[in-house]
Parts: C-alpha cells; structure tokens; sequence
C-alpha cells in the first residue's frame, strides 16, 4: 500500500524542481549578454518579445480551443500608439507604453465582442477579417499613422538606449509577463477554459458562462499581446503597416505551434527556433522563406505536439525504458487509492 502523504511530496518535489530549472534558465539568459555581440543580443531580445506574442495567442488556442489570426493586429495597435504618443503627442515613454497596453487591450474587446460566439474555422476567418481591418486602416489612415512610410521616434528613455540594458529591461518585463500568464491559465478561470477547449456543450450543461469566459480569456490574451507590441515599439522605434499584417499573427500562430500548442512557454522556444532559423538561412539565401516552410512542414509530421511535446515524450520514453527510474507523475492532485 502507498504512502497516502507521497503524492504531496511527488508533486513539491516536482514543483521545487521546476523551480529550480525556472532559476537557471533565468540566470543564463541574464548572462547572454556578456557573452553575446549587439547583434546576437537583439535577436535574444526580438525572441523574447514574440515569445510573449506567441504566449499570448496560446493563451486562446492552447488553453481555450480558439486559434486567433488577428493578434498580430493586437500587437500591432499597441506599437503605434505607443510610437505616436511618445514621437508625436510628446508623452513620455511610460505614459505612452501604459496607453498603448489600452489600446491594444480595448481591440481585444472589440474582436472578442464580435467573435467569441463562433468557433473553428468561423473564429478563425473573423479574427482575419478583423486583422485585417486594422490593416487597412493603419495603411490609410495617413495624417496618424504615416501610411506605408508607417511612424519613427526614438522611444526608448535614454537609460535603455545601450543593447544590454534594454536586453535586461525586456527579460526583467517578459519574466513578469511570464508569470502572471503561468498564474492565469492554471487559475480555476484557466481550468475553466480548458473545460471549455475539451467540451464546450458540458460546460453550458454545468451552468458556465463559455461566451463570457471567451470573452475575459480573449480580453486577458490581447493585453498580454499589447505588453509584447509595447515592447516591441521600444525595440525597433519604427511601426508601419506590416507591423499589423497578417504576418505578424502568423509567425506567431507558428513560433505557438513550433513550441508546443498548450504548454505557454513553449512560445519561446519556437520563438528562438523561428527567428534564428530566419536569421541563418536569409545569410546564405533569398528563399529563406521556402526553407522555413519546409522546415515547419518536417516539425508538423515529426513532431506534431512542438518541440517541448516531443522531448518530454523523449523523456518519458527513457523513464519507461530504465528498469531503475520511476515513471514522473505528472498529475496534480490526484491520490494513491491502492
């Protein structure tokens, strides 16, 4: 018979673990910089931007069974706001990045107002029609948004201008963001749109609200999108309308799947895999594009749960193949009834 405590102390020993690989990876990607070029640093830094986008639309898709095609749009909003109001209304960087959070986060509203009470492919056209609106307005609305010349300002503060300290700035937010998404999709609200995801018509049957919590889940993802397009502003100083295209929700429906729909911080690593393929195969060739779609296609048919899918079934398999390693447990809260 089992220890009725065990599990308990399975699932600390789990957590302190967890805990501490959290640390290291932390303190490694802190230490980048002392080792990396400027060059390597904004690519460490562009990857823990879309990291957060790609976190975002995971949010949705990984958590509540929406796979979103206009958050590149999302992030994109707060991009601008936050370029015009620091370049053009004269707000400063923190005035200007808190309102573009809002903006983004009210498009949010917007888009889930009109799409929440459809799913599958219906949710996923109206959030590219949407997207595309967005589109289509930053492209003609010229007298705020430039047009196709887009906006330019120096919104960085003068204490981030250096390539360090804006690496260290970004991580300092992204581990924030992090973990207030980490403490939200495991929330009994998160549980809730995972009931949602695997049975929508149950959920209504138990009394739940889905169109509502859809709602608060959309709203939540397009803030945690807008804090990435912020970011992303203080980044690149520039906006233009590729900044909402379609391809920016794209790549991060892809760095999402890449990594691993479901499991949140999955977003970096397909993230990392992504902008780093971009960067070392446009090196040597134009058709960069053509190599990552390959690319995409061979991790679909090898690795259809993403990377992380993949190598915890690696590591599962070698726990079940060694005759002296207990299987991990990965359940919370279940006991030992033999």
């Amino acid at each position: 018979m089992s220890n009725p405590g065990s599990a308990p102390m399975k699932i600390a020993g789990m957590t302190s673990r967890a805990a501490v690989a959290v640390l290291v990876v932390l303190v490694i990607a802190a230490a980048l910089p002392l080792l990396l070029s400027n060059y390597r640093i904004e690519l460490a830094t562009e990857i823990l931007i879309f990291g957060v986008l790609a976190m975002s639309i995971d949010i949705l898709s990984g958590f509540a069974g929406r796979t979103s095609l206009g958050h590149g749009a999302i992030f994109g909003v707060s991009g601008y706001v936050v370029v015009y109001a620091s370049a053009q209304a004269g707000l400063s960087p923190a005035a200007a990045i808190l309102l573009g959070v809002i903006a983004a986060t009210l498009v949010a509203v917007i888009f889930a107002l009109l799409a929440v009470r459809t799913s599958g492919v219906y949710f996923l056209l109206l959030t590219l029609a949407l997207g595309m609106i967005v589109w289509g307005i930053c492209l003609r609305w010229t007298q705020v948004t430039g047009g196709e010349n887009g906006l330019r300002g120096d919104v960085r503060p003068a204490f981030l201008v250096g390539h360090r300290a804006f690496y260290w700035a970004v991580l300092a937010a992204t581990t924030l963001v992090s973990y207030a998404m980490w403490r939200f999709v495991r929330s009994p609200f998160g549980l809730t749109l995972l009931g949602i995801r695997d049975s929508e018509s149950r959920m209504k049957s138990l009394g739940y609200n889905v169109p509502l919590h859809l709602f608060i889940g959309f709203a939540v993802s397009g803030f945690f999108a807008g804090v990435a397009g912020a970011l992303y502003a203080l980044f690149n100083n520039f906006v233009s309308p590729s900044t909402v295209a379609l391809q920016q929700s794209v790549e991060g429906v892809l760095m999402m799947i890449a990594g691993g729909v479901g499991t949140l911080f999955g977003g970096f690593v397909g993230a990392a895999a992504i902008i780093a393929l971009e960067n070392v195969v446009s090196a040597y060739t134009e058709r960069w594009q053509t190599v990552l779609g390959l690319t995409f296609i061979v991790i679909m048919i090898f690795a259809p749960d993403g990377i992380i899918g993949m190598l915890r079934a690696i590591l599962v398999s070698r726990f079940r193949s060694s005759p002296h390693i207990a299987e991990p447990r990965f359940e919370l809260g279940n006991k030992d009834t033999s």
